[in-house]
């Protein structure tokens, strides 16, 4: 069903009716206030001007006020920076310890007490600044193993991440803001199969996500059917004394550790399992509980611009952003529904003019974002200024097929995805070459790099452009011209950033951007992902409540819908299906394999990662839920994760309203009876109303009166 008379969504942030739980997200959250609750931002335009004026006086005195100007504009017609900047930029005077960066990752976590703790601290001061942050816990050694300066046993990496996990939980809740952690977990550690298990305990390790770290050999062990060694690099004594049992792998720590002339670490296998039984025990883990996920580590590492001088090991919590240790970076998303052009009509087109202008200043505009990034430690600093990491992504993109008349994983939906992130990706490494010649690049660009036996082994071609052995050549020439991800360009911009670098290192990423989208951007559907539902409750976080609430809200197309085709619709009713175009789809009906060709499709010009979840029906058969992953790696993901509505397990912040109408909690009171109620239904309990759902997920998990 077209519509045939063009009509637009008003794209002024001054105009524009945001839905109330839209307005109730940026007065929570993004709203300047002052200490006794006193708006400062009166409106949600004030909110921009703050953060444009905050970022254009980062310019030159002479450029200022042009700068404001563009910035102000940019985030009127699309631009959003992500919650940290939003939330921070320009409020020094109301809260000075905070940081305008959304992405870091721990340093290393060597395997003592010492190290361990020394991590526990750096994390609690990053997460207090309002920063998530990832860590890889593999490298600490496996339960049981002997610690030889206690005389004892150690309790294992996940006995440690309990400790963080507390950390995390008492620092959020301290500051307001709950905080969000990532544990990676190498695929081959003695003991994965823990972690695999981890959060199948109630209440346990839910300050975390949890990914594994899965190698291309595992993967091939899979396909192969055949056994998989889990292992750990040996102790002093074991190594030096080895009777040809130890095994050589690359560890991402090689001090204090036997290695060969590749660098990789002497390892003692601790047990061989079949590579698919532990495959079968994450699929499963995966299918009932949303985790862990998927980081595949050699794709990751193989497609890094910086290749040649970084391993990457973990993420930030939520994926989009694979980063060294200490790494750090700030995001953006840009709301693509704001360049829909007579959106359901006929006539419905993309403007992609306009979406190259807002990409360039926004660009600049988050570049100026590193000059007043308030990081808590220095190595953090350090590396965001000698990198400059950008994450600029999009949000919105599921809505904006459905005004455009597209189904999501369509053949014109795939290719619109893949415009629109070469668009955003070629337009901004243009800006970052401007900015280099203007500013100066970034510093690593500059620095000279020897070339090494593991270099060229990485790239071949480093020989084949005549360098040997010893060479050193600039990271910006490393970069251009040996970077896989930048093959893809026009020759013509790899060789100026040969000549004159880049102001950053990495421009893209695509973020879950699940509160931005909601407030900001008026319930757009989140990142890269189509809308989960058309008219669906969230499960939010407000303060003074015991539980959370269930709110309930319309997708961006639809309340658009209503408000240009069918504006007399009940409000709280939904259009019967003969009455919505059949492009208004959901998760549930979307086949996950549209999914994952979605990423691809813009992973290809992404050149960090993408948060990406993709939603099955709680009927979904495990057998073809186990081939979503195997397709995903098949097309070259970087990762992958999914969720499956699971009652028994836990809520998710997203919910159906027909699965919790079909879903039954048992409560058991004090004096034995048993109430049975439909998870929908509202409870008076200690006195306040809860969803049935909410306070059995509340109760079980022990976060009730916690939040």
């Amino acid at each position: 069903m077209a519509v045939s008379a063009p009509k637009t969504v008003p794209l002024n942030l001054e105009e524009t009716q945001l839905q109330p739980a839209s307005l109730d997200i940026w007065d929570s959250k993004y709203r300047l206030k002052t200490q006794d609750g006193k708006p400062v931002d009166l409106t949600l335009a004030d909110t921009c001007r703050r953060v444009a004026r905050a970022l254009a006086d980062v310019e030159e005195p002479s450029v200022r006020e042009f700068w404001f100007g563009k910035f102000f504009w940019a985030l009127q017609n699309g631009a959003i920076p992500a919650g940290r900047i939003v939330s921070n930029a320009g409020a020094q005077d109301y809260k000075p310890s905070t940081s305008t960066i959304n992405c870091t990752v721990s340093g290393t976590i060597e395997d003592s007490m010492v190290g361990i703790l020394d991590k526990v601290r750096e994390a609690g001061l990053t997460l207090k600044a309002g920063c998530g942050i990832g860590y890889e816990f593999s490298t600490l050694r496996p339960r049981g193993a002997f610690v030889a300066g206690a005389g004892a046993s150690t309790s294992g990496p996940l006995s440690f991440m309990d400790i963080f996990d507390a950390m995390c939980r008492t620092v959020s809740s301290a500051g307001g803001r709950r905080g969000a952690q990532m544990a990676s977990f190498d695929i081959a550690h003695p003991d994965i199969r823990d972690f695999v298990r981890a959060k199948r305990e109630d209440g346990r390790l839910r300050q975390f996500n949890l990914s594994c770290l899965i190698t291309d050999a595992f993967m091939k062990a899979v396909r192969d059917n055949t056994d998989w060694d889990l292992v750990f690099p040996a102790n002093t004594a074991e190594a030096q004394d080895s009777d040809g049992t130890l095994i050589f792998r690359p560890w991402p720590i090689q001090d204090g550790y036997r290695t060969n002339e590749r660098g990789e670490v002497a390892c003692r296998v601790y047990a061989s399992i079949p590579a698919r039984r532990l495959w079968d025990l994450i699929m499963r883990s995966t299918y009932d509980f949303a985790e862990p996920g998927f980081i595949l580590i050699d794709k990751v590492n193989a497609m890094n611009n910086n290749w040649f001088c970084e391993n990457i090991r973990s993420t930030n919590p939520c994926g989009e952003q694979p980063l060294p240790p200490h790494g750090a970076c700030l995001l953006g998303s840009i709301n693509l529904t704001m360049f829909v052009k007579n959106p359901f009509a006929a006539n419905a087109s993309f403007d992609f003019p306009k979406f190259r202008e807002v990409v360039a200043i926004f660009t600049r505009m988050m570049d100026n974002v590193v000059a007043v990034h308030g990081l808590p430690l220095a190595d953090q600093r350090e590396e965001l200024l000698r990198k400059r990491r950008h994450g600029m992504g999009f949000l919105g993109l599921g809505s904006s097929m459905v005004m455009l008349g597209m189904t999501y994983g369509d053949e014109d939906s795939i290719r619109l995805t893949e415009d629109v992130s070469r668009e955003l990706a070629i337009t901004g490494w243009q800006v970052g070459v401007e900015l280099a010649r203007e500013k100066g690049p970034a510093p690593i660009m500059e620095e000279l790099f020897e070339i090494t036996p593991a270099m060229l082994a990485l790239r071949p071609q480093l020989a084949e452009d005549g360098h040997v052995l010893g060479d050193k050549v600039p990271g910006k020439v490393l970069l251009a011209r040996h970077s896989r991800y930048l093959q893809q360009f026009p020759s013509a911009l790899r060789e100026k950033i040969a000549e004159h670098g880049c102001r950053f290192t990495h421009h893209s990423s695509i973020a879950p951007t699940g509160t931005i989208s909601l407030s900001l951007a008026n319930n757009a559907s989140n990142g890269i992902e189509p809308s989960f539902s058309h008219k669906y409750s969230r499960n939010i976080i407000r303060q003074g409540r015991k539980t959370k609430e269930n709110v309930d809200v319309l997708s961006h197309e639809l309340f658009c819908y209503r408000a240009l085709v069918n504006p007399k619709a009940d409000p709280d009713a939904m259009e019967t299906e003969n009455r919505l175009p059949r492009h208004f789809v959901d998760t549930n009906a979307i086949d996950p394999k549209a999914h994952v060709d979605i990423q691809a499709a813009a992973q290809k010009w992404i050149d960090s990662s993408i948060s990406k979840t993709i939603n099955v029906a709680s009927d979904y058969p495990f057998e073809k839920f186990k081939e979503i992953y195997l397709y995903a790696y098949e097309k070259g993901l970087k990762g992958c994760t999914t969720f499956r509505f699971n009652p028994k397990a836990f809520q998710g912040v997203l919910v159906k309203q027909e699965d919790l109408a079909a879903t039954v909690y048992r409560f058991v009171l004090e004096n034995g009876e048993v109430i049975e109620t439909k998870g929908n239904e509202n409870i008076e309990y200690d006195g306040e109303i809860h969803t049935a759902a909410n306070l059995y997920d509340a109760l079980k998990e022990g976060y009730y009166g916690k939040l």
